[in-house]
């Protein structure tokens, strides 16, 4: 089973430079990817991003999306990789370049796929790499600093050639929007059983993103998790009304 290029969307957060924003629809091009959106781009400039594209993927610039926050941008998307050169505690690479490209070939089939890239300066936050259900590094031999249109075409490239043994295509699987809404929900839960200190919600949820960000949970599976948190939720406002 090949990547279905269809549902693969390269999504440029925060670039400074017009110039990579081109030379990066050029490599989507390149590899059969056709659709591009950029959120917050620090400028603008369409004449200098299509010099960069070129002729042949102007087509890409032309219909690129434009949006002024990341979570909107990828709200309708069902799996999301982020990239990152920087790891540590709270950014755990879960994959490389070619084993990411073998999971979402499956996953594919029937759902968007958004490949996800940071500013040229300082990459994706460890928020933006919270909305992601795969984190990917690609290796280097020291220096790893890549510029953003080779990494975007490192990972089109691996998306192009993937190929997978598997004949079985994954099922739809939730949207961000859909999974944003089950950890505020989970996030009001663990204050209300006293889990986490409301003050600071951060510790658990994040250990609850990591998890569940790897089940690759279906809407039907968040409705689940919600009527619990719902139902606990009730239960123990009923209790501390006894209470009182």
């Amino acid at each position: 089973m090949r990547v279905n290029l269809a549902n693969i969307w390269v999504v440029l957060n925060e670039t400074r430079y017009p110039e990579n924003i081109g030379a990066a629809a050029r490599a989507c091009c390149n590899m059969g990817i056709t659709k591009l959106a950029v959120v917050c781009p620090e400028r603008l400039d369409r004449s200098r991003i299509l010099k960069m594209a070129t002729h042949e993927a102007s087509h890409l610039v032309e219909n690129m999306l434009l949006f002024h926050d990341l979570k909107e941008a990828l709200s309708g998307f069902n799996f999301v990789a982020g990239t990152t050169a920087r790891t540590g505690r709270h950014r755990l690479p879960t994959h490389g370049p070619r084993q990411l490209a073998r999971t979402v070939a499956p996953i594919s089939q029937v759902n968007k796929v958004a490949l996800l890239f940071g500013s040229e300066n300082s990459g994706l936050t460890n928020e933006h790499l919270e909305m992601c259900q795969a984190i990917v590094t690609i290796p280097t031999a020291g220096f790893s600093s890549i510029n953003l249109a080779q990494s975007v075409m490192i990972l089109c490239y691996e998306m192009f050639c993937a190929c997978t043994e598997t004949t079985k295509r994954a099922p739809r699987l939730a949207t961000l929007q859909e999974l944003e809404g089950m950890y505020r929900h989970l996030s009001e839960m663990f204050c209300a059983v006293g889990l986490v200190n409301p003050q600071h919600p951060s510790y658990w949820l994040h250990l609850a993103r990591r998890f569940l960000g790897r089940c690759h949970l279906k809407s039907k599976e968040i409705r689940l998790i919600r009527g619990l948190c719902r139902q606990v939720l009730r239960t123990v406002n009923c209790m501390k009304q006894k209470r009182l």
